[in-house]
């Protein structure tokens, strides 16, 4: 196995809302022995950005899940909830640079556009997750009117003006994805465009995942950011806050996803794979590795304490 340069930062950034299953298992899993096996470091990071879905027994239920599995990281445990003045300050230059604007359309708007414009035989463009593009009604209203909107308290996103963004680029934009246990990897272009307007923020929570995630992971110095294939696409999407913030770029390691019997990646909904309910059933450690998916090369795991 070819090891990093450099010592590696890695990170596990769990939301708690919700409780952990197999799939956070294996990117939990994935990251820990990374950084055991290049002497590097293991985080956790607490995304708790939501503040309505996300609650405390949940939090404390993700520290004993991965005590159990005898993972251990320095105390205490990022939370984002503590970085919001950096996200609106991120935000702000943002604003400034001209590369975001308040966006007033619901979902249910968006859904009624985009429906009688299928329904009349026009194509609308998807983002690769199958959501249909903002149309970026607002993108050029006038500074007045856009005062005005916000004024009257009307509900708002603050949506990356994709096409500027992208046009105040110097170089072509690439990341560099290497496999999930170890090696340099090779660069892979990035495409943020087929992302349309990306929400970066709402009036009432000031970050979304994409900015907020960016944000940290420069912040906390992550040289290897190992995530699950769900994510690969968005990649673009941070490469591109990266550039346009002046932030460091890590290594992005995809793995593939831990899927149900219809072959569906897990959702928190599903009860039965939770890891409370694995151990409560008698599954040890060892079995989740195992049901994770997490190969024999890969050593064995610590015995929890």
């Amino acid at each position: 196995m070819h090891a990093p340069t450099r010592k590696p930062i890695v990170r596990f950034a769990p939301s708690p809302n919700g409780l952990l299953h197999l799939g956070h298992a294996r990117s939990a899993l994935l990251n820990w022995r990374f950084a055991q096996d290049h002497a590097g470091t293991f985080l956790l990071r607490i995304e708790d950005i939501d503040r309505e879905r996300c609650r405390p027994e949940f939090e404390q239920a993700i520290f004993e899940d991965l005590a159990w599995l005898g993972l251990s990281w320095p105390a205490p445990a990022r939370r984002q909830s503590d970085r919001f003045d950096v996200y609106r300050a991120a935000l702000t230059e943002l604003e400034r640079l001209g590369l975001v604007y308040p966006a007033f359309l619901s979902r249910a708007e968006i859904r009624t556009l985009v429906r009688e414009k299928e329904e009349s035989g026009e194509a609308w463009p998807r983002d690769p997750d199958g959501a249909p593009l903002y149309p970026g009604t607002e993108r050029d209203l006038p500074a007045d009117r856009r005062a005005a909107r916000i004024g009257s308290g009307a509900p708002f996103a603050w949506r990356l003006d994709m096409k500027r963004a992208i046009e105040g680029l110097k170089t072509q934009l690439l990341w560099q994805e290497a496999h999930e246990s170890g090696g340099d990897g090779a660069a892979h272009p990035a495409d943020p465009a087929k992302w349309g307007d990306v929400i970066l923020a709402r009036r009432d929570t000031p970050a979304s995942y994409h900015l907020s995630v960016v944000l940290d992971d420069d912040d906390q110095g992550i040289t290897d950011v190992i995530r699950g294939r769900d994510l690969f696409e968005a990649t673009a999407i941070h490469r591109l806050l990266q550039e346009i913030l002046g932030l460091d770029q890590p290594v992005y390691r995809h793995h593939r996803l831990v899927a149900d019997e219809s072959g569906r990646k897990l959702s928190k909904s599903d009860a039965d794979t939770a890891l409370a309910a694995l151990r409560n059933g008698g599954s040890t450690a060892a079995d989740i590795a195992r049901m994770a998916g997490i190969g024999a090369e890969l050593r064995p795991f610590p015995s929890p304490a």
